[in-house]
């Protein structure tokens, strides 16, 4: 068995004293792991860090085996990312979402999306909103997906400000109004085509909003905790919105 793709590691684990288990984000097969001989080299560690995307040679003998990886560098990203404790933890975030996918099951989109949200990660300002609308990219992949097009109530597509808690679906303001206690925040730049940036409330909303359907669907049936990464990422995010705002305080 063999194939070639495109990947972006997600991470590595020492196997034996020279060697490493490589995981990666391909574009045609799916989250994959194999083992690269020698991969804790000095050659081979700078290509083998999380945020590198490579070019991949996979071989084994049969499909089920863990098989052998060749990596190729194409574009060297950890350095950069490295630098940043938001990409860092961001990066770490979208990693263990797309470890609630089934290993080798091929999915191009997200596959697409982890690459345009890695080119971004460190712009601290614009990392926030793409891991959020990459947590609904995971949900929808799963079968949870939100439906955020239009009012569950009325149809209406206008003045969308909450999410039904039962069933996922979007609610404008008017018909949401008598239950907007039980209701969760909708924040407008989620919704498509809204052109609108995120502010550190909306991106809170954003997160307790993807957050309450991971919990439901995904970590409670599974007997999972969220990611300790979702949580530093947050935290992450909140610190660098606290400089940002005394900075221009200062300059005010």
């Amino acid at each position: 068995m063999e194939w070639r793709d495109e990947g972006i590691i997600l991470g590595t684990r020492k196997h034996g004293e020279t060697s490493a288990i490589l995981e990666v984000m391909t574009r045609a097969h799916g989250r994959h792991l194999g083992l690269v001989r020698g991969g804790r080299s000095r050659k081979q560690q700078p290509v083998l860090q999380p945020g590198n995307r490579v070019d991949l040679l996979w071989r084994a003998r049969l499909d089920e085996h863990l098989g052998i990886f060749q990596a190729e560098a194409i574009e060297m990203n950890a350095a950069r990312l490295m630098d940043s404790a938001v990409a860092v933890y961001g990066l770490q975030t979208m990693a263990a979402h797309l470890r609630l996918l089934p290993e080798r099951d091929a999915h191009g989109g997200l596959y697409e999306a982890l690459a345009v949200m890695i080119s971004h990660l460190g712009d601290a300002d614009a990392a926030g909103e793409l891991v959020a609308r990459f947590e609904l990219l995971i949900l929808d992949e799963l079968g949870f997906g939100l439906d955020l097009s239009q009012c569950a109530a009325t149809g209406s597509r206008q003045d969308l400000a909450y999410v039904s808690p039962k069933s996922g679906r979007a609610v404008s303001r008017a018909a949401g109004a008598p239950w907007h206690d039980k209701m969760l925040a909708l924040p407008a730049f989620l919704q498509r085509g809204s052109g609108l940036r995120a502010d550190q409330a909306a991106l809170e909303d954003a997160f307790r909003l993807s957050g309450f359907f991971f919990t439901r669907h995904v970590y409670e049936p599974r007997g999972l905790e969220p990611p300790d990464a979702r949580a530093g990422f947050l935290a992450a995010l909140r610190r660098h919105h606290a400089a940002t705002k005394a900075i221009a305080g200062e300059a005010g």
